[in-house]
């Protein structure tokens, strides 16, 4: 059975998490140490960024997806508010998959440890405002 989801909340999270990786890694922000860190060259042409964002969003639209089934289903065992199970339960996402995966294979790759704290930084953001648009915004008739 699947938890009642919202699925304009999820799309706007998908997007959301668009516009956090569009700043996060510009080259203003944090896109030029990124690049230097992950050994990556930001000279490519466009063309070359096309199918890395198409996953990209693929990938967005199931962890919004995901975290809003997710958080439907703590809502319901919890009860209280809906923003606050949606807020806890990326949290507890991003800590129990995103950061543990990213430190574990990160250190078994070597890369460096301001890689994987740059990377990791970027993603709990990246679930917080999924979670606050998916909180703010429940399945019909949850609440």
């Amino acid at each position: 059975m699947i938890p009642e989801i919202n699925y304009w909340a999820v799309i706007l999270a998908t997007l959301s998490s668009a516009v956090v990786g569009a700043v996060w890694y510009s080259p203003k922000v944090f896109g030029t140490r990124w690049a230097k860190l992950a050994g990556v060259s930001m000279d490519g042409e466009t063309k070359d960024a096309v199918g890395p964002m198409m996953l990209t969003v693929i990938v967005s639209f199931v962890t919004a997806w995901v975290l809003a089934g997710a958080t439907t289903i703590a809502w319901h065992f919890y009860a209280g508010s809906y923003l606050l199970a949606a807020v806890v339960t990326a949290a507890l996402m991003w800590i129990g998959f995103t950061a543990a995966r990213f430190i574990t294979h990160d250190a078994f790759e070597g890369r460096p440890a301001q890689l994987t704290l740059l990377n990791i930084s970027h993603e709990v953001v990246t679930i917080m405002a999924m979670g606050i648009i998916i909180g703010v915004w429940p399945p019909e008739g949850t609440v």
